[in-house]
């Protein structure tokens, strides 16, 4: 076999205004590059201790079971279900949205039976069927997309679904991957039992770890199983000994990509959590009213826009994906079309992490008026914005 040739690596310089991975901040890409030590070294556990710290103070609770799970965001979704869902428990989902399926399919693959909610993706989950459920099932799980990517909704009531699911002595598991560290998340206050989210959105980290946070309600359901997860690497009960007191060895910790996820939480302290969210809501309105300037409509409803991920209405006549490919080619910037039953009717643009900034705002909005200019798309009137 000849060797191979490889030129060393040079990525294009983008502009990320995708639904993610975001712009990661230059601070967290020079704690990457800081030399390694033991995942079981005494100066590594002081830093999984900083770490959990200030995961706890992001998701606001004081949750002993918070951790960075070894893996993207989709792997703190599954170790999130795989520990709380046992064979037989029911499992209240919305389905018809692309998070809801993934979450039901993880629910079905640890043994549980999915009860579906029949609402409308492109709404937010009302009271009254999670109530009607209730009477109607038996539920022991009900898990909630906090911030949806595929619609650009947020998730307005989970302390009333938490309540609701409390009162019939089930738990709720609350996806918080697009909404951690960017829009107002608040574990202990809305009394949720499981939270997971990811490092590449609102905390503007490489992918590779992702929070979670277990209350204690929850880790008794999950150490009191009768069976065993099905996961041995996603186990909880034994993830604890390593991020628990104890520090035994389970598995080797991407110590690089911890290092980046302390720097950017670190970042996120620094300028203070409230702070944090009043910048993304800010930043996301000056978006949102560019776009009305462009005579674009946002996909949410009244008030329920989603500050970190904008889904942005396709006019009639233009083509999406000439849009994305002219916004990539000619101003390195990315952002995607919908997912699912919205493929092609809306454009995803983050403002996310350090990536929602004003000079972005203005960058995007320039791009976006030349690519709509080049298919000929000219607004008659100005949107009226959220």
């Amino acid at each position: 076999m000849d060797t191979p040739e490889v030129d060393e690596l040079q990525p294009p310089d983008r502009t990320m205004m995708g639904p993610g991975p975001s712009e990661v901040h230059p601070r967290v890409l020079r704690a990457m590059a800081t030399p390694l030590v033991g995942h079981l070294d005494p100066a590594f556990v002081e830093i999984m201790d900083e770490v959990q710290e200030l995961l706890r103070y992001v998701f606001r609770t004081d949750n002993q079971w918070t951790l960075p799970v070894s893996g993207t965001g989709s792997a703190a979704m599954e170790t999130a279900i795989g520990n709380l869902v046992e064979p037989g428990d029911g499992v209240l989902l919305r389905t018809n949205g692309y998070w809801g399926d993934r979450m039901a399919q993880m629910a079905e693959r640890a043994g549980g039976e999915v009860v579906s909610l029949p609402t409308d993706a492109n709404e937010p989950i009302p009271v009254a069927d999670v109530e009607r459920a209730f009477a109607e099932a038996d539920i022991d799980v009900v898990g909630v997309c906090h911030a949806d990517t595929t619609t650009g909704i947020r998730q307005p009531n989970v302390a009333e679904l938490t309540e609701i699911a409390h009162e019939h002595d089930a738990y709720v598991i609350l996806d918080c991957v697009t909404s951690l560290g960017g829009v107002p998340v608040e574990v202990d206050e809305w009394g949720v039992d499981v939270a997971y989210s990811a490092a590449q959105k609102c905390l503007s980290c490489p992918p590779g770890v992702s929070p979670l946070t277990v209350s204690d309600r929850g880790m008794e359901k999950v150490l009191g199983r009768e069976t065993d997860p099905r996961s041995w690497y996603l186990d909880l009960s034994l993830l604890e000994g390593y991020w628990g007191e104890e520090r035994a060895y389970h598995h080797t910790a991407p110590i690089t990509n911890t290092y980046a996820l302390r720097e950017a939480l670190r970042i996120a302290a620094e300028e203070g959590i409230e702070a944090r969210w009043a910048r993304h809501e800010r930043v996301a309105g000056d978006l949102v009213d560019g776009f009305a300037d462009l005579g674009l409509s946002m996909n949410p409803p009244a008030g329920l826009s989603l500050a970190s991920l904008n889904a942005v209405e396709v006019p009639e006549g233009v083509d999406d994906g000439a849009v994305i490919d002219h916004l990539r080619e000619e101003y390195g910037i990315i952002v995607a079309s919908g997912l699912g039953g919205l493929d092609g009717d809306i454009w995803r643009i983050g403002c996310m992490g350090y990536g929602a900034r004003e000079k972005n705002v203005t960058y995007v909005l320039e791009a976006f008026a030349d690519a709509l200019a080049a298919q000929g798309y000219a607004p008659a009137e100005r949107a009226t914005p959220l």
